[in-house]
């Protein structure tokens, strides 16, 4: 199966990320997990690698719902970044907002590969890196 070498893991929520690195830990599919509070510290951790491409993630998974930054601005400041970047990064929203016009907002998005509700399974996350 498929692994992932750099993955973050952008939210506010601390209970949520210790949980969902625990879940991908127990995997082994993820060698490490960056974690960022708000989209303004992760764009500055993606400007400052944009050109080393062993420190990209593979995948992005992304709150909406964060202060500083939110999800919505990081994608907008992320789209800006991503012609910098030397491999492809399949991003995800995760969120617990289940509201119709957040998942329509989502799909405007070309980059967002999917809108996953919150708490993240482990069998949802192998089935992300199966489909890598």
């Amino acid at each position: 199966m498929n692994s992932v070498k750099n993955l973050l893991l952008i939210d506010d929520d601390e209970i949520f990320t210790f949980m969902t690195k625990k879940i991908i830990e127990r995997t082994n599919l993820a060698e490490q997990i960056k974690i960022f509070e708000n989209g303004k510290d992760a764009i500055t951790f993606l400007e400052s690698v944009a050109h080393k491409t062993a420190l990209l993630p593979e995948i992005i998974f992304l709150d909406i719902s964060m202060p500083i930054l939110d999800g919505w601005g990081f994608l907008e400041e992320y789209i800006q970044l991503k012609p910098k970047f030397g491999k492809k990064i399949t991003l995800y929203i995760i969120s617990s907002s289940v509201s119709p016009r957040d998942h329509e907002r989502a799909k405007t998005y070309s980059d967002v590969s999917d809108f996953i509700i919150k708490p993240m399974s482990k069998e949802k996350f192998i089935d992300i890196i199966k489909n890598l």
